[in-house]
């Protein structure tokens, strides 16, 4: 059980930070062709695309990496709630 736990915390960090890496990308003018950037938007995109499809961007700001950074800190909580009450 403590490997399921460590498991949901790494990848919740993980999946923070690369979508705060992608902020921080689209302020520097960067290709896309680049593997590192590349790498960044496959794992970003299913996350943030959905999002971005319920919620547009307002006034040309995109919402999106705030609240998937806002849900995956809840699910992260949900999840790791409902395995300390399993163990």
């Amino acid at each position: 059980m403590r490997v399921l736990y460590y498991f949901i915390v790494v990848l919740a960090r993980v999946l923070n930070i690369a979508i705060l890496i992608r902020v921080f990308l689209t302020w520097i003018p960067i290709s896309r062709d680049n593997p590192v950037v590349s790498f960044i938007y496959e794992i970003t995109e299913p996350i943030l695309g959905p999002i971005r499809r319920v919620l547009p961007p307002v006034g040309g700001l995109d919402f999106s990496p705030l609240v998937a950074l806002v849900l995956i800190e809840v699910a992260e909580r949900v999840l790791l709630t409902i395995l300390a009450r399993l163990m």
